[in-house]
């Protein structure tokens, strides 16, 4: 292009780009009229600001921990969803009741690093309930496990004690078992379809088909409809507790003092006695350990502790340190010892032998000898802890173990060592 053909071009060129830089700003700012405002950032914040400080970490660290898609992600999410949430109510006055339950999953959760979606899987499989199975194989408890799953991870199915209905038992195997899970398939969609199908199906479904793209949401392999559906409602759930508000429904607060733990039951006794001692309804009680089926704690062969709520908790320690404050000051109280007078005439001349049928004062004689265990297949050191009413660490300690590792047929001491 010659010099004068640009010159006269010039000025119409400028002119053009004038009127570009003028009317720049009005489409850079036409999306934000038109788009909706975001829910999922201002959500949290608008919690924040009404819950207290001791009950709003609960649900924070929940959403802090999500690991999978949000609301949008599927229409079906968004439907289950609507779906848990149509009652608002009753879906409130439902979470209420569970919080004591979900609150306590959630730090086991967080001790195994597993994702928050997966505190709420009772949900999905139970409601947070202790649901009872019908037939020797089929699910029971609040996580739904059957038999063969629960002795494989190391929980006691029998006709008094059941492991399943155990909530800190239970969720501590479930959590261990999701978080080797997902080392093993690395997706935590898959960890879902895996809980639910089977490891083994999930692993054999991965080799033939390959790993899953992140899009679809709910992976497209050929699983059942409950298998997709399972996960469908787990993120469901998950989408409410990210934008309650979106669903018109508030998350309730849970006292401190309604929060649960556990307590040691040294001596066995019925669960009457138990709810006695922890002043609380022995419903209530039976309710938060129903895997005590015949209404007896038999310290000798089952898992030795109570799930209480905190206040609950600290009356049962109180009575627990009275009782063996009272049992102590009855042994050592000494008691008077009347020997027959050796010229008593109505008893006559005691001989020597007599004297000596009184036991020996030694010390050694009452000294209780170590305990053995044999690790059965699928046993933990936890459950094994457990079940003797001890911690890992002494457990580690008087067998000499490193990073929890033991193996069937190993014997363990699991008393202190004589």
């Amino acid at each position: 292009m010659n010099d004068r053909r640009w010159r006269s071009l010039l000025p119409l060129a400028m002119a053009t780009l004038l009127g570009a830089c003028a009317t720049a700003p009005r489409p850079r700012h036409a999306p934000q009229i038109i788009l909706p405002a975001p829910v999922v950032p201002t959500a949290p914040a608008r919690v924040k600001a009404l819950l207290p400080t001791h009950s709003e970490d609960v649900w924070s660290r929940l959403r802090q921990s999500f690991a999978m898609s949000d609301c949008d992600a599927d229409p079906q999410i968004l439907s289950w969803a609507r779906r848990y949430t149509r009652d608002p109510q009753r879906f409130e006055a439902h979470v209420r009741e569970i919080m004591p339950r979900l609150t306590y999953v959630e730090q086991v959760a967080a001790k195994h690093d597993v994702a928050g979606e997966f505190v709420l899987l009772p949900w999905v499989e139970s409601h947070f309930q202790p649901v009872s199975g019908h037939g020797r194989h089929r699910a029971a408890g609040m996580w739904q496990i059957v038999p063969s799953t629960a002795r494989a991870i190391g929980l006691k199915v029998g006709h008094d004690y059941d492991g399943r209905y155990d909530v800190p038992a239970a969720t501590e195997s479930v959590m261990a078992l999701l978080s080797r899970y997902h080392g093993d398939l690395h997706d935590w969609r898959l960890v879902d379809y895996a809980y639910n199908r089977g490891e083994f199906a999930v692993r054999r479904l991965v080799q033939q088909h390959g790993a899953p793209a992140d899009e679809p949401v709910i992976p497209k392999l050929p699983v059942s409809r409950t298998t997709r559906e399972h996960l469908t409602k787990l993120l469901a759930i998950a989408c409410v507790v990210r934008e309650p508000s979106r669903f018109h429904v508030s998350l309730p607060l849970l006292p401190a003092g309604d929060h649960l733990e556990t307590v040691e039951v040294k001596h066995p006794m019925p669960l009457s006695k138990a709810a006695a001692r922890a002043d609380m309804p022995l419903r209530k009680l039976k309710h938060l350990n129903s895997a005590y089926r015949n209404g007896h704690i038999a310290v000798a062969s089952t898992p030795a502790h109570l799930l209480l709520p905190r206040h609950r908790a600290a009356q049962w320690r109180d009575a627990a340190r009275q009782a063996e404050d009272g049992n102590l000051t009855a042994s050592v109280m000494p008691q008077p010892i009347t020997l027959p007078s050796l010229s008593s005439p109505d008893n006559g001349p005691t001989s020597q032998s007599e004297v000596e049928q009184s036991p020996p004062l030694d010390s050694s004689a009452s000294s209780t000898p170590t305990r053995h265990h044999t690790v059965r297949p699928g046993e933990s050191l936890w459950s094994i802890a457990r079940h003797y009413s001890i911690s890992v660490a002494k457990l580690e300690r008087w067998n000499h173990l490193h990073k929890h590792k033991i193996k069937p047929g190993q014997v363990l001491k699991v008393s202190a060592p004589g």
